[in-house]
Parts: structure tokens; C-alpha cells; sequence
């Protein structure tokens, strides 16, 4: 247990007293999740008309027949307790920690075999085959840290909470959400439109080198492939990218930051050459191809449309065994990867072994709001 925090500080189901300080960062989270939704925005404010509600061709039965299978497995009790109108606030009180804050669902812990894989399979068919693998590598990893800790009752792979929102079989906005320690994915279909954001993932440790899931390595390619574009570029542009020497104490647009402000800074991608820009395409890859392929593929193309507007941003060390900040800002997408400090290990200075990641729709349109707003002005005036 050597260079671990101390054990038990962190129940992640309710805790069975209250205490004042928990009630009081309960407060804040609801506080801030009942905040009327902006989204994230520059100072000059919400942009509009960059998400058209539209067509896109894509058949998204599969999916929906998914969602219809696991509400079917479901008693009416757990379908009381699992499934949320669609403008539901549950929706924001997604928490990557490992702490009780806002759990809502069912816990996958509590479901049967046959209920926990079909909840899995709503998951995997919103999901390209490296998106899934991802996910579930967090999850592993999760128990990876129990096991470590002694506390695989607190820490393990199936203490996740699955809520799906609207109804599937009616043909209308629906989604779904995964929210626990590190994994926090939220998932919104309207129409063949589908919004993979925000999603938040993030892991500790970041390698698993013995138990359960012994050989599990999160997060390698994105550390690679941004310090791989920043060494690829001049002295002049990595001035212009380089924001700080030392990284930020935080994700800026983390949980409870739907509405946080964040003006762009760094290095325009429109200014790369040809192979730097192919480098930041990959980059750009590992986050939007956790999307199921087509999805993907869509998306894409609304995030390159943007790509004169889109920054690249660095903080911290740029040696190759450096710990760093980076993000990838546009009017459509904004992508932060940090290097850590301990949780639940006890090195209070970041570290390779403690990594977090979040995804966002600028612009309004995390949770799929603003195309649900169209949905609505278009067919239920």
C-alpha cells in the first residue's frame, strides 16, 4: 500500500449519514446543475445556427431496439428508478469522482447478468468498437485501483449508474447516460442526430500491471500523438501554443461546468503545415472516433468544417517524460487531457499515472439541447 491514500474516505454509494460538508458540496452541485443551460461559450457569448437539425441518412434502429430491450428486461421499480424525461436535471449531475455526489439510475452492480448486459449493449451500439473498448478499459481499471486499495466493495468495474432518458420505442429524443468514478458518458439521439457529449474519461492508475486486468493501458496514443504535434511544430508557432509552463489545477469545462466560459488561445489549426495538420486530424480521431463509425464520420465533418477556427493550446512540460495540459478548442467541440495529481495515490504534484479527459459541444448543443430545442420549435409548437 505503499505511496497510497488513506483507505476508505470515499464511499461512492449513499453514504448512510449525511455529514454537513457533504450536504454542502451536494448543495453546490445542485445548485450549479439547476443553473438555466447556456452551454459552453466564449466571452462574446453563445454562437448560433452551427448544429442544424437535419437528416442525416444513418439508420439508428439498432440502437433504439437496444434501449427497447433493456427497459423491457426491467421491473416496474427499476423502470421507475432508471428511466427520466427527457429534460430531466439528472442529465447534469454527471460526477467523474469516486465520492456519493448526485448517483441516479440503477447501479450496474445491482442489475441481474441478463439486465447489466443489455444496459452494456445500449452502450455498445452508441459506440465505435474503440469507443466500447475504452469505456469498458476505464471500468477495469476502476477495479484495477481496488484491488490496490483493498476496497474492490468501493472501487470496482460495475459501480457505474445507467439512466436512460425519453423513450426509445416512441420514436422520438432519447438518450442514455453513464455516470461513475472516471466514466461519465452521455448520449442523445434526435432523429438520426446523435450528440456524444459531454464525455468525460479518465483513469488512476493508467496501467494496470497486475490483477484482474493485468495489461489494460489507457490513454497512451492521446499522450503521444499531442506531444508528437507539439514537437512537430516551429519555434514561432509553439510560442503561440504554449499557454503556461506548468498545468492548470484542473479540467477548465469539467462536471458542473455546463455554463463555464472559455475564450480561445493557443495555435489556430488553419496555420499548421500539411503534416502537422494531418497529426492534429489524428489527434482529433482518438476523441471523435468513440462515436459509433457513421456517427463518427458526420462529426467529423461538422469539426474539420471549423478548422480555421480551431486551437490547439499546451501547458506544462514539453519533455518527453513531461506531465501536461493540452485542448483542442472550435465553435463545435473542445477537447481538454490533463495529467493529474494523486487521488488515490498520495503524490500531490501531477503525474503520467493519473489522467482526465472531457469532450463538450460548445455553443449550446452538450446534451443534444440545442437540436432538441429545433426538435421541439419544428414539431411541437
Amino acid at each position: 500500500m505503499t505511496g497510497m491514500r488513506k483507505r476508505g474516505y470515499a464511499p461512492t454509494r449513499r453514504p448512510a449519514e449525511l455529514t454537513p460538508e457533504l450536504l454542502e458540496k451536494i448543495d453546490w452541485r445542485r445548485r450549479a446543475a439547476a443553473e438555466p443551460f447556456r452551454g459552453v461559450a466564449t466571452s462574446d457569448g453563445v454562437r448560433p445556427d452551427l448544429f442544424p437539425l437535419r437528416d442525416t441518412g444513418l439508420d439508428v434502429s439498432g440502437v433504439r431496439r437496444a434501449g427497447e430491450e433493456y427497459l423491457a428486461a426491467l421491473t416496474p421499480r427499476e423502470l421507475a428508478q432508471g428511466q427520466f424525461a427527457m429534460d430531466d436535471v439528472t442529465w447534469r449531475h454527471w460526477a467523474n469522482g469516486a465520492r456519493y455526489f448526485l448517483r441516479h439510475g440503477l447501479c450496474l452492480e445491482d442489475l441481474d447478468d441478463k439486465q447489466r448486459d443489455k444496459a452494456l449493449a445500449v452502450v455498445r451500439a452508441g459506440l465505435s468498437a474503440y469507443g466500447y473498448e475504452q469505456v469498458v478499459d476505464m471500468m477495469h481499471l476502476n477495479l484495477t485501483i481496488g484491488e490496490l486499495r483493498g476496497e474492490e466493495h468501493l472501487l470496482n468495474e460495475w459501480l457505474y449508474w445507467f439512466s436512460v432518458y425519453g423513450s426509445p420505442e416512441s420514436g422520438g429524443p432519447w438518450g442514455w447516460q453513464l455516470d461513475g468514478h472516471h466514466v461519465c458518458v452521455n448520449c442523445v439521439f434526435v432523429g438520426d442526430q446523435m450528440t456524444l457529449t459531454p464525455t468525460f474519461l479518465g483513469a488512476e492508475p493508467v496501467v494496470a500491471e497486475a490483477g484482474k486486468y493485468a495489461g489494460t493501458a489507457a490513454f497512451r496514443r492521446e499522450e503521444a500523438v499531442a506531444q508528437r504535434l507539439l514537437t512537430s511544430l516551429t519555434s514561432e508557432q509553439r510560442g503561440r501554443a504554449v499557454l503556461a509552463d506548468e498545468v492548470p489545477g484542473g479540467l477548465f469545462v469539467g462536471a458542473f461546468r455546463d455554463n463555464f466560459e472559455l475564450n480561445y488561445a493557443g495555435l489556430p489549426l488553419g496555420e499548421l503545415t500539411e503534416p502537422q495538420r494531418a497529426i492534429a486530424h489524428d489527434l482529433l480521431g482518438l476523441y471523435v472516433n468513440r462515436a459509433r463509425e457513421d456517427h463518427a464520420r458526420v462529426r467529423m465533418e461538422e469539426v474539420r468544417a471549423h478548422e480555421a477556427e480551431t486551437h490547439f493550446a499546451w501547458m506544462g512540460d514539453p519533455s518527453a517524460e513531461g506531465v501536461f495540459y493540452y485542448r483542442i478548442h472550435s465553435p463545435v467541440i473542445l477537447i481538454e487531457f490533463e495529467h493529474q495529481a494523486g487521488v488515490m495515490f498520495d503524490n500531490d504534484t501531477p503525474s503520467r499515472r493519473h489522467i482526465h479527459t472531457v469532450v463538450r459541444t460548445p455553443n449550446g448543443n452538450d446534451y443534444g439541447i440545442d437540436l432538441l430545442r429545433q426538435h421541439h420549435e419544428r414539431f411541437h409548437r
